[in-house]
């Protein structure tokens, strides 16, 4: 048996689970980790500016690939409550990621010691297990256990808090025979399948909602010769995007009060029975229940047994893992002589030929819906995505294309606002060959910009578009309501760059100070030749390159509080010159 330090250990059990990616931020209390980190050689690291940013930075690594798990580093105290929102962001949307903090001495944690924190405490209510490890002895264990944690069932964070004292202990301790923990995972039976196909086979306009935890089972694949075995169209949630590709003949358009078409709506409304896998029903999804519902009957699959009923009862429930269930699926699925789906599918479709809003405007300030139009010229079907909330990423989410799974990217459930630079940084290096474009608009941008210069000091290249209108667009839009619009405004005169014309931070000059390249768009004709020299830009240096879009102050996005009533702000698409990169072009 060898014996060594509690974080060689460590160390050396990161490097056999696989996880072999950290971001983070040295100090005192995590020093010893550090260490071990650069003896053994096994884990690269990323120096992250802000500890929340490296906690999305694990996150975006975490999502971009079927099996990473992100690790982010800090060091203890103010370290650990940083990474909090990440821990709650990645809880929320069920990604696994290994958040690690270093704490002060075992014997000096009641002793308002420096930096001593409760961090475990306080990361229970955000994290799938938070422990603070109190005998180096434990060390290997807790470890093993986590994994097998986040792995296990519903997905999610761990924390593991390691006192300084701890972390330098010596034990007895052999990788060599270390294996990670089988997993448990649920698996639909074939009573249940026959089930869920019987119900699907009484409806006349059957339809599949495909949730984000068919992306994280890896069961892309399964979702689509399910849909194209039994003929039924599929709506993704903004999660699940990328299941089925926008383009294929069953993809019927997402539903929901913002992120959603119009034609999905439609669909929704339509259906008799609906089957969520891997779903919440979150309720900017569903909107009003009594709507969304109506006299529909739902089937729900879930791996987690207390998300069935949460929001509403399903008509019959299978707790299973989405992969295991789709196999189940699919395999009686090809043994019955299932109903023929061709009108009804046919029918889903020629509502995408008449209900798309428009995208084509040639004002000047710039309307954001023509940036989506360029960028669904300039970027193509293996083109990853990474944005997170606002006005700018609800508009995308109408009008943009995917194509794959994890090529959209996205923090839902949580949406904090500055995730998009970090987390596009983790998803770039997680496929260091893909072409990976954020959108931000200009608050999120600013929030954790200083993450920028990880860009470039570590060569992360990637594209960010960011739609600039100087204002908490979504905000503003939700003031409506009050009759207000009250601190929500973000222009100024800056003294330093009058060329911004009032809209204030000059992010070209913020983004070139950290070391990236930026350009400025103020007309839409110059939208696509921009997005394609940031292209080429990229490839030459290596460096995130920020596109700005000046775009008009005041725009409201589609959305409503009911499926069945969206309010349009804009004259909607009548003619294929409207909206000419829709993938079903006009009648």
């Amino acid at each position: 048996m060898a014996r060594m330090r509690a974080v060689d250990a460590a160390v050396l059990i990161l490097e056999k689970e696989g996880s072999t990616q950290a971001f983070g931020l040295p100090g005192a209390a995590i020093n010893p980790f550090y260490s071990a980190m650069r003896a053994h050689g096994g884990i690269r690291h990323v120096l992250a500016r802000h500890v929340e940013a490296a906690s999305h930075m694990a996150e975006g690594y975490t999502r971009a690939r079927a099996g990473n798990i992100g690790v982010c580093i800090g060091t203890s105290g103010p370290a650990g409550t940083d990474m909090i929102t990440g821990l709650y962001s990645a809880s929320a949307d069920s990604i696994p990621l290994l958040c690690i903090t270093g704490q002060a001495p075992v014997a000096k944690l009641h002793k308002e010691d420096f930096q001593a924190v409760d961090i475990s405490s306080i990361a229970a209510p955000v994290a799938k297990w938070a422990v603070t490890v109190m005998e180096a002895a434990q060390v290997p264990g807790t470890f093993q256990k986590a994994f097998h944690i986040m792995r296990s069932g519903r997905p999610g964070p761990v924390l593991i808090d390691l006192p300084i004292d701890v972390q330098l202990a010596e034990i007895e301790f052999d990788i060599s025979t270390y294996e990670p923990l089988p997993l448990a995972r649920p698996a639909a039976t074939r009573l249940q399948a026959e089930k869920v196909l019987t119900m699907l086979a009484a409806g006349s306009h059957p339809l599949i909602v495909a949730g984000g935890g068919i992306i994280n089972a890896d069961a892309a694949d399964l979702l689509v010769e399910f849909a194209e075995l039994t003929g039924i169209p599929v709506v993704p949630t903004l999660m699940g995007w990328g299941a089925i590709a926008d383009d294929h003949p069953l993809s019927a358009g997402m539903v929901g009060l913002q992120t959603s078409h119009r034609y999905g709506n439609a669909t929704m409304l339509a259906a008799d029975v609906v089957l969520g896998i891997g779903n919440r029903w979150a309720n900017r999804h569903t909107g009003g229940l009594d709507v969304y519902r109506g006299d529909r009957k739902f089937i729900h699959v879930d791996i987690e047994p207390t998300q069935i009923g949460r929001v509403f009862a399903p008509d019959y429930a299978v707790v299973s893992d989405a992969r295991l269930a789709l196999e189940m699926l699919v395999e009686v699925a090809r043994e019955w002589t299932l109903p023929d789906r061709t009108a009804w599918a046919a029918e889903c479709r020629e509502r995408r030929t008449t209900l798309q809003r428009r995208t084509h405007f040639d004002a000047v300030p710039i309307k954001p819906q023509r940036v989506y139009e360029e960028m669904n010229r300039a970027f193509g079907p293996d083109t990853r995505y990474v944005s997170t909330i606002g006005l700018s990423q609800i508009q995308a989410a109408q009008m943009l294309h995917v194509y794959r799974p994890r090529h959209w990217i996205n923090a839902g459930q949580a949406g904090p606002l500055g995730w998009t630079v970090p987390a596009a940084l983790g998803v770039a290096v997680a496929d260091p060959s893909a072409t990976v474009v954020a959108l931000s608009g200009d608050y999120d941008f600013q929030f954790l910009i200083e993450e920028l210069a990880v860009g470039a000091q570590f060569n992360i290249p990637y594209i960010h578009v960011v739609v600039n209108n100087s204002y908490l667009g979504l905000i503003r839009q939700a003031q409506r309501g009050f009759d207000m619009d009250y601190c929500v405004q973000l222009s100024f005169e800056n003294i330093n760059s009058p060329e911004v014309q009032g809209y204030g931070v000059d992010h070209l000059k913020v983004a070139e100070g950290l070391g990236c390249k930026a350009l400025r768009v103020v007309e839409p004709d110059g939208i696509l030749p921009a997005l394609e020299q940031a292209k080429k830009m990229m490839v030459e240096h290596q460096v995130p390159i920020v596109v700005e879009v000046i775009l008009e102050r005041v725009t409201n996005v589609s959305m409503g509080v009911e499926i069945d009533n969206i309010i349009e702000f804009e004259d909607l698409a009548i003619n294929p010159e409207d909206a000419p990169t829709a993938l079903a072009l006009l009648d």
